[in-house]
């Protein structure tokens, strides 16, 4: 192994995310890394687990860094982008929708590219975790109905397919640009969050409607709160679904709103 790959080697923590022209508060990408032993890497820390191979081009200019995704949600799709190392940071900029390249170290409105600052982390060069998660566990909702299967009919009112509208994380708004690639997905007692190709977040939930607000807890399947419980409330409003999130060990959110230093999520979502 030689020139940039053996630089790569290694677990690097993500320290600044861009997207379509947007910059992403940091309580969207806390404690994501991505990590790289040999041609394999691994994304860890944003809702999912991915991991691929590494494909580098040093002879091009901006170097080209492209990356197969194998597992995770985006299984199949190739993100082509450039990059380049000085000393222990390293900047990407990707194509997130795997049809184009970017030319510069930027994004903009529309772009579908995202930019990257990554610091090397203290440690070794394997990869963060090999360990394939497992099966969900069933739970019971506060009706007391056994969650059915992705495959089963739904038992849940806010079962299926979403688009978001709004998000506000921590205070800070997202981008519209950014807004239009979020989707959710509701099977079961199972969410999954994705932006484009990459999973936000994965969680099992409980709720009770008979509260007001109506009252959810998730418990996070993947990511860097993996195992970690959150306490929200949720309600409709006409076609529009709203949820508040409390950050893990916050208490459950009272009213529809975040603000700047809470850690609290409140999104708006329509069926797609």
């Amino acid at each position: 192994m030689k020139g940039d790959l053996k630089k790569l080697q290694g677990v690097w923590n993500i320290t600044a995310l861009e997207t379509d022209g947007s910059t992403l508060p940091e309580t969207m990408f806390s404690g994501a890394q991505i990590a790289i032993q040999g041609d394999q890497f691994e994304s860890l820390g944003m809702g999912a687990v991915y991991r691929g191979k590494v494909v580098l081009d040093e002879a091009k200019k901006p170097k080209h860094f492209d990356i197969v995704i194998t597992e995770g949600h985006a299984k199949g799709m190739t993100n082509y982008g450039i990059y380049e190392i000085k000393g222990n940071t390293w900047k990407l900029c990707l194509d997130m929708t795997g049809k184009d390249r970017p030319k510069t170290f930027a994004t903009k409105h529309g772009s579908g590219f995202a930019l990257e600052t990554l610091k090397r982390a203290p440690g070794g060069a394997k990869l963060a975790s090999t360990a394939r998660p497992g099966p969900a566990k069933q739970e019971t909702s506060a009706k007391g109905s056994k969650a059915a299967k992705k495959t089963g009919g739904p038992v849940t009112e806010i079962e299926g397919e979403w688009a978001m509208v709004s998000g506000v994380m921590d205070g800070v708004a997202m981008d519209n640009s950014m807004v239009q690639w979020v989707k959710r997905s509701t099977h079961g007692n199972e969410s999954t969050v994705t932006a484009g190709p990459q999973t936000m977040l994965k969680v099992e939930f409980t709720y009770d409607p008979s509260k007001l607000p109506k009252t959810i807890d998730y418990v996070n399947l993947a990511g860097a709160n993996k195992g970690k419980s959150q306490e929200g409330i949720y309600e409709f409003e006409g076609e529009i679904l709203k949820f508040c999130l409390a950050p893990p060990g916050k208490p459950r959110p009272k009213e529809f709103a975040s603000n700047r230093g809470d850690g609290r999520s409140f999104t708006t979502w329509k069926r797609a």
